[in-house]
């Protein structure tokens, strides 16, 4: 098939320029599942214990919106109830960053252009960035599989091959996406708001459903990958669901990719006024940017609402637990239980929102690559300050992701506004230290950036897994989340707080001052 001439050497080069993105995705997701079959052992390690927790999960429909219905009390079962709607989620976002970099983006770049003037088919380029996803999902289905063997073969081939296929359902979402408009971030923006209605959909469903019948978790992918139940009875027939839906997905963008021009879409993007509004870099970097913002604001403030539904119920579902109330200890303080699950929910926000401020910095880095900075700095704007229009939207829509998020956490808890909103406060210097070091990178070594995300995934593996495998204290302390101050409940010390406000401002003069030196990227 002359359609398909080339794709093995762009997989190839695919894999080549991913070699640092998909390795650590997949690890860190690989590593937060693998981490939970022994974390659970210490938390219920009777099988009293674990049947006591099936009950208090039937009974709160705030838990089972965020993490789903739980259908036995094995080791292997618990393990898919509690990462699996997470896991899934991570697979999703690697397989629509890997296909949304490798068409739409190439495509925006001119690299495509390039590309197609030698021998290579029409198709070539989604068949390899598809063919890249899958090796993404397939090795974390791999990895999954062998690492909870020992919980049931069965069972772990099942959640594995779930997961993949989470993947690779939002990876054909991204390819249709990317055939639909003219901007790779466009593209991930529809995908990104496709696997939100997948997670908002299948919470409804869950919350009104102990065991996940509801028509609402059906029709999710995220919903499709709990009725599998793992460990639990498995219903294989579900992944044909999955491969059907794939299938069609994968052709429609087959027959997408075939009808239109290189460079062009279906959806062209609309032209908008060169004055007025967009007179400034700043106006300008806000236009770019203000559909992210909105959506990870809609996301932190309804998280919070959720996080702090849970408030009051915590104590019921720890109990008597030493291990679940050390964990939290570690997380959130010794400040109390409530105090505890607070503070280390406001934590694992914190971690969340050094995603957005990586994704937002880089945005510099997409737009001088993708040579639309180039035109704007032949003008009279300088780089400080096209660069500042991206960075006030990178460290103070950080800021306010936090605030909403605190804001949620008030109107879920119903109570201790003044404390919550500063726990939440107090994560943005540890938030802009990623931030500034994304700065560093990009502004001293732009070929490097990219590998900000490394270092946000490494972050969120030590707050996310740390503590639950009583990790030393020195491997906690590597993240700059690590010396804030244990809020609410805890005492204010403003010593490390001021430190990391310094240390970001640093990271940002030092990466400001780089770009200012270097050439721009041609």
């Amino acid at each position: 098939m002359t359609s398909l001439v080339g794709t093995g050497v762009l997989l190839r080069f695919n894999l080549r320029r991913d070699r640092v993105m998909i390795p650590v995705w997949v690890v860190v997701n690989a590593l937060m599942v693998l981490s939970m079959p022994n974390t659970l052992k210490g938390l219920y390690g009777t099988a009293a214990e674990r049947a006591d927790l099936l009950h208090q999960v039937a009974g709160n429909s705030s838990l089972r919106a965020l993490v789903g219905p739980v259908f036995d009390d094995s080791l292997g079962a618990l393990t898919a109830w509690r990462v699996g709607v997470y896991a899934g989620a991570l697979a999703a976002v690697t397989g629509l960053l890997v296909v949304v970099r490798h068409t739409r983006e190439e495509e925006e770049s001119g690299r495509q252009e390039l590309l197609a003037s030698g021998v290579v088919g029409r198709r070539a380029s989604l068949t390899a960035a598809l063919l890249a996803a899958t090796v993404a999902s397939g090795v974390l289905g791999l990895l999954v599989t062998a690492g909870l063997a020992g919980q049931g073969a069965v069972g772990a081939l099942t959640f594995g091959l779930g997961l993949a296929a989470v993947g690779l359902h939002f990876a054909t979402t991204a390819a249709i996406a990317a055939q639909l408009t003219e901007s790779a971030r466009l593209a991930r923006g529809l995908t990104a708001g496709a696997l939100g209605a997948a997670f908002v959909l299948r919470a409804a469903g869950d919350s009104g459903s102990t065991d996940g019948s509801s028509v609402l978790s059906w029709l999710s992918p995220l919903g499709w990958l709990s009725q599998l139940r793992p460990f639990a009875g498995e219903r294989w027939w579900v992944l044909l669901l999955f491969a059907a839906v794939i299938a069609g997905q994968g052709t429609l963008a087959y027959v997408l990719a075939g009808r239109r021009d290189l460079g062009m879409s279906f959806v062209p993007t609309r032209p908008g006024p060169a004055s007025g509004r967009l007179g400034t870099a700043g106006a300008l970097a806000w236009r770019l940017q203000r559909g992210s913002v909105l959506g990870w604001s809609i996301g932190f403030f309804l998280a919070g609402v959720i996080y702090g539904g849970l408030t009051d119920s915590v104590a019921d579902l720890v109990g008597d637990n030493d291990k679940a109330r050390e964990i939290f200890e570690r997380m959130g303080g010794r400040s109390g239980l409530t105090d505890a699950f607070l503070a280390s929910m406001t934590g694992m926000l914190g971690l969340v929102a050094a995603l957005y401020v990586v994704a937002s910095v880089l945005r510099l880095h997409g737009e001088e690559t993708s040579t639309r900075a180039e035109p704007l700095l032949a003008n009279a704007v300088g780089r400080l300050r096209w660069a500042a229009g991206h960075l006030v939207i990178a460290f103070g829509g950080s800021a306010l992701l936090m605030l909403l998020a605190g804001l949620g956490l008030v109107v879920g808890h119903g109570k201790d506004a003044g404390p919550i909103l500063g726990a939440c406060l107090v994560q943005v210097p540890a938030v802009w230290v990623i931030g500034g070091l994304t700065v560093l990178l990009y502004g001293l070594a732009p070929r490097l950036a990219p590998s900000a995300w490394g270092v946000a995934g490494a972050v969120l593996l030590i707050g996310w897994v740390g503590p639950a495998l009583d990790v030393p204290q020195g491997v906690l302390d590597l993240s700059p989340f690590g010396h804030l101050p244990k809020l609410p409940g805890g005492s204010m010390e403003w010593t490390p707080v001021l430190v990391l406000l310094a240390l970001a401002v640093a990271l940002v003069t030092a990466g400001l001052a780089g770009l200012r030196r270097r050439d721009v990227t041609t």
